[in-house]
């Protein structure tokens, strides 16, 4: 059973605003409630690859070598400004529909997995955060890892929605008006571009 010490830490870290809550919070302005759902499974879905190589101790490796790390650091901070400059770009105006199940689903999920497996730094995160709430008299260790991570997961999740849901709430008053629709676009562009250049300076 996770610790109230871990349950809270993760809601803190979760609750963060990061590239998943930017994203998460674009799709529900832009497409509807439907489309946050499809954004906050693909931000969870991209955490697993990074729990995995906590859990298979992969992450160890990622952590010592410079170069795996910079390598998918860069990959990327080039998909963030790819986000950046589309978002920018796009004149559409916001939908007002959620988004249809099909193709267009799929690539929001898609889009918000790619945002999350490209940054390096969850990785270090994980093999970093996870470990400290390990009890070192457990029968298995591994196991116990296995459901922390499940619960962040989960908690992720669930945050994300939420986060998707409030965005929604608003949704209205930002279809009625082109001009915040303009600013919130650029907005949205300024904070990947934001945050792709913070991936880029960060270090090990």
């Amino acid at each position: 059973m996770p610790s109230l010490e871990f349950l809270v830490t993760s809601l803190v870290v979760v609750l963060i605003p990061g590239t998943g809550v930017v994203f998460t919070v674009s799709a529900g302005l832009s497409m509807g409630r439907r489309a946050s759902l499809f954004a906050s499974a693909g931000c969870t879905l991209g955490i697993v690859p990074h729990l995995l190589a906590t859990v298979l101790g992969l992450a160890a490796v990622m952590h010592t070598s410079a170069m795996a790390f910079q390598t998918l650091k860069y990959v990327g901070v080039a998909y963030l400004l790819y986000l950046a400059i589309a978002t920018w770009r796009d004149r559409s105006a916001f939908a007002t529909q959620s988004v249809a199940v099909g193709n267009g689903a799929f690539g929001l999920v898609f889009k918000a997995f790619l945002l999350n497996i490209l940054n390096p730094k969850l990785t270090i995160f994980f093999l970093a955060f996870l470990p400290q709430f390990i009890s070192p008299t457990a029968a298995s260790p591994t196991l116990q890892l296995l459901t922390l991570s499940a619960v962040f997961m989960a908690m992720t999740f669930g945050v994300f929605v939420l986060y998707g849901l409030l965005a929604h709430a608003f949704r209205t008053a930002v279809i009625e008006s082109p001009r915040v629709q303009t600013w919130m676009r650029r907005g949205f562009a300024a904070t990947f571009a934001a945050l792709g250049m913070q991936l880029a300076a960060s270090e090990r």
